[in-house]
């Protein structure tokens, strides 16, 4: 099974300021998160993802396209510009990034789930704490 990443969303309150910054760091299609350490898993992460948490909620994932080293001994995670919404699920904050199994990670929003952004915010936002969405 498939291991993914979650990582808390520091500064972020929605959804929209998540995908600001990362589309304003994105170069080529994809965005660069720094962190101390190389996951010791990194291997069993072919084809996961990094899923956000804001507010307590995952609510997002890009895919994991690989690791480099950086500088001071530091790792580079590799991921997709692009941010998938998911179907929001409670997750407790922690620092730094945290293993999740791949029959723990929430399902991508699909074609058939109405279009959230024909919604009004506030609606969507109270839905999403509900983990109705």
């Amino acid at each position: 099974m498939t291991l993914h990443l979650t990582k808390v969303a520091v500064g972020c309150s929605s959804l929209e300021i998540l995908q600001d910054r990362i589309a304003a760091n994105a170069v080529d299609g994809t965005a660069a998160i720094r962190t101390r350490y190389r996951p010791t898993r990194a291997a069993e992460m072919a084809g996961g993802s990094l899923y956000w948490i804001i507010a307590h909620r995952l609510v997002a994932r890009q895919a994991i396209l690989g690791f480099e080293e950086a500088e001071g001994g530091r790792c580079i995670i590799r991921v997709d510009a692009r941010l998938v919404p998911v179907r929001a699920r409670p997750k407790r904050a922690h620092q730094g990034w945290r293993y999740l199994d791949g029959k723990d990670a929430p399902e991508d929003f699909d074609s058939d789930d109405a279009d959230l952004s024909a919604m009004p915010k506030a609606m969507v936002d109270e839905l999403s704490a509900l983990a109705l969405i």
